[in-house]
């Protein structure tokens, strides 16, 4: 059987290749690492987490929760993996980015795939081959990327929070509590009184930013992953409706809401890194000592990891990809991962999933086939594919995707229950029928 080569070794390459090895496939992964590193990497191994540790939520009536069921249904080799190092996270799969990145590695040895230690200048030649490079490719391989499709690409920024010290935070201001009870309480809580509120939000107004690189000027900020400055810029109330919003939390030395919530979320088994949710930045690092040290349970606080942003491209999927992930201009040639669009680490998995079976199904002689519409799965494929060319923009899967139900449901969660059962059942009958 003829060899799959595979470009990249972060989450949906590693995916492609796990699941192309459990079909018999040979597969051939090309990672720089650890020769090499983008700029946002700092391990050696294969799937690094870089922005978050979280793979956000496990609860079955949400959106990610129903997404990653779709996965296992489908074949996921990274999930349980995931799952096997996963930490204390209340409804969510968080995982300890090392840990998780070493068992990938590990995985991926043991499944036979030979990984090659070299950095890709350019889209290689071969009969099969998966593009799974991230939205971080170097800049030779995006220039061949570029040259490749004959047209511009497209770019957004990506922003990673800082992470502190557990034993340089004062318990004095920190309740332990998942929003509204959900779960286990794995969330640190630090509540902020109103004039503490907005002296932070005037502190972000005023601080001093990166400036963008003559590369990114001119760069759009992806809605769903803004600075928490930006944030702030947008109005005084903007972020205690977002991530620092309080509702669902108790304080429980008071009885009461706080005015506002910054929560912490751990990073690794020990629990001695903890990462600030939703506090991704542009800060200079002197700033983020300064302003998150204002939050009362962060004022002593050790900073593991300052918060970073950087330049990000991903594909026009509507003028350059088909639905199959495979490129209108070459035969065998596929993308996979954020490079495509999809935004987040679990679509980045099914995205490097659905990549390789579509491989494996015609390799073997049968017709690929895309999931049925009602599932999470071909409900993201279908919005990037449906976007106008041209003006298209990074998509995380959420319950808005889907079609429509046959009958209304009143209730919100009656609705997303129907939609869950709905998807599962489609996606089951479906692979029968394979």
């Amino acid at each position: 059987m003829k060899e799959v080569l595979i470009v990249g070794g972060g989450l949906a390459g590693a995916e492609a290749a796990l699941y192309l090895s459990s079909r018999g496939i040979p597969v051939r992964l090309m990672e720089m690492k650890p020769e090499k590193h983008s700029p946002a990497h700092r391990l050696p191994g294969l799937a690094e987490l870089v922005c978050s540790n979280s793979l956000k939520s496990r609860l079955p009536d949400t959106a990610s929760g129903l997404f990653k069921e779709e996965l296992r249904l489908l074949g996921s080799q990274l999930l349980p993996i995931a799952e096997d190092c996963s930490l204390p996270a209340g409804g969510a799969l968080a995982v300890d980015p090392r840990v998780f990145s070493e068992n990938v590695s590990r995985a991926v040895s043991e499944a036979g795939v030979l990984v090659v230690s070299e950095e890709a200048v350019e889209i290689p030649s071969g009969e099969w081959v998966v593009m799974a490079s991230g939205p971080l490719s170097s800049e030779a391989l995006s220039v061949s990327i570029e040259k490749h499709f004959g047209e511009d690409r497209l770019s957004f920024y990506d922003a990673i929070a800082p992470s502190v010290s557990r034993d340089s935070l004062d318990d004095e201001f920190l309740f332990e509590a998942s929003r509204y009870g959900k779960g286990d309480p794995d969330y640190l809580n630090a509540g902020l009184n109103a004039g503490e509120y907005e002296a932070l939000i005037q502190a972000l107004l005023d601080a001093d930013t990166f400036p963008s690189r003559s590369f990114e000027k001119g760069v759009p900020f992806f809605e769903s992953c803004l600075p928490v400055e930006e944030i702030a810029s947008r109005g005084n109330d903007t972020l205690r409706h977002g991530a620092f919003r309080p509702v669902g939390l108790i304080d429980p030395r008071t009885g009461e809401r706080p005015w506002a919530v910054l929560q912490l979320r751990r990073e690794n088994l020990e629990g001695s890194v903890w990462g600030l949710v939703g506090c991704q930045t542009k800060l200079k690092q002197g700033e983020q000592d300064r302003i998150f040290r204002m939050i009362p349970a962060l004022r002593n606080a050790e900073f593991l990891r300052y918060g970073a942003m950087h330049r990000n491209f991903f594909l026009d999927f509507p003028s350059t990809l088909s639905p199959f992930q495979e490129s209108f201009r070459r035969k065998g040639l596929f993308f996979a991962g954020q490079i495509t669009g999809v935004e987040g680490y679990v679509e980045s998995m099914g995205s490097g999933l659905l990549a390789a079976r579509h491989i494996a199904d015609r390799m073997e002689g049968r017709k690929a086939a895309l999931p049925p519409r009602e599932t999470l799965t071909a409900s993201l494929l279908a919005f990037l594919v449906g976007q106008e060319a041209g003006k298209s923009q990074p998509m995380n899967v959420n319950f808005g995707l889907l079609p429509g139900l046959e009958k209304r449901v009143g209730k919100k969660s009656a609705r997303k229950a129907a939609y869950c059962e709905r998807s599962l059942e489609a996606l089951e009958a479906w692979l029968k029928s394979r």
